[in-house]
């Protein structure tokens, strides 16, 4: 069993940055891949970004690609997302997941997951 807890969510305006940070407990993080996913009220939950449990591949949903960046680092249980270049549409509750068996994109592949950290990018 592995527990997620999400942190540095906030409010910030178009074009600023945030850095998201996801502390995992119990299990070590490094039994785990894991991915960044979001949900905007109303609409289902979108992949943002995903890491291999050594770091070396990671994966990017189109919406992001080129402005967000995730990376882990195993010795700290804690995996990052940095978002530049933040747009009103990346308004949304970042999730943070784990899973064993590789890099995923689906919410459903995951199977451990955090409680969520609100971001809202003002125009």
């Amino acid at each position: 069993q592995v527990q997620l807890v999400e942190s540095g969510g906030g409010l910030v305006q178009a074009g600023g940055s945030l850095r998201l940070s996801c502390t995992t407990s119990g299990r070590a993080q490094g039994t785990y891949d894991m991915g960044w996913f979001r949900q905007a009220p109303g609409k289902e939950r979108e992949f943002v970004a995903a890491i291999s449990r050594s770091g070396g591949i990671t994966a990017y949903g189109d919406s992001v690609k080129g402005r967000f960046t995730i990376s882990r680092d195993n010795a700290k249980n804690t995996v990052y997302l940095q978002m530049n270049s933040l747009k009103p549409e990346d308004t949304a509750v970042y999730y943070c997941a784990a899973r064993i068996l590789g890099v995923a994109q689906s919410p459903a592949a995951y199977n451990y997951w955090g409680q969520g950290t609100q971001v809202t990018v003002s125009s």
